[in-house]
Formats: structure tokens, sequence, C-alpha cells
């Protein structure tokens, strides 16, 4: 999984391309909590070139949220696939993980 990160009106986006399953959630965890750690606490995960998530996926994102919540931070999803959007309604998710339409609906939400 490839991730692209970018600062925009001090929020940090993160692109995600590819898989988010158990070979590449460490990685991805230790990212996103070392952002965290540094201040980054105003997060928009762009999934629009996410291909598929696991549950491995959803428990780095589950910690990301519980360790936001910690400092008064917030994430945010946009772009997310119907199909992956589907593992976020089975899973319940969607009851604290807001899901944006765009980029800029997220960006906009903050």
């Amino acid at each position: 999984m490839e991730v692209t990160a970018k600062q925009q009106d001090g929020i940090t986006i993160l692109a995600l391309q590819g898989r988010l399953d158990a070979t590449t959630a460490n990685d991805f965890e230790q990212q996103l909590l070392v952002m965290i750690h540094q201040g980054s606490i105003r997060l928009v995960l762009d999934f629009e070139q996410l291909d598929y998530i696991s549950s491995a996926g959803l428990r780095v994102l589950l910690k990301a949220v519980k360790e936001l919540k910690r400092c008064d931070g917030r994430l945010f999803l946009c772009a997310v696939k119907d199909y992956v959007r589907e593992v976020f309604d089975l899973s319940g998710f969607v009851s604290f993980l807001p899901i944006h339409g765009s980029l800029e609906e997220s960006l906009r939400a903050f």
C-alpha cells in the first residue's frame, strides 16, 4: 500500500492506494500514530484509491480514533468506494467515523 501525505490549512491529508490489510496495517499504524504524536490531530484519509480494507485495517483506524480523542483531534474519511464503504457499514464504524463523499467535503467539515 502506498500512502501520500500533504498538508492543507493545518489539516493532514493521507491518500491511501492499494490494500489496507494484515500485510500493510502495522506499518500504516506506526506512521499514523507518529503523525498524531507529532501534532497532526486533524486528519483526513482519502480512500479514493483504496481497493480493500480488512479487520486489521479497521483496527488501525479504531486505534487512531481513540488516540485522537485523547488529544481533542478528529479523523475523517473521504471518497470511499462502495464495496469498501460496505465494510464500514457492516462493522458499525460509521457511527463514530465520519465518511464524506469528497476531500473537499471533509476539509469543510473541520
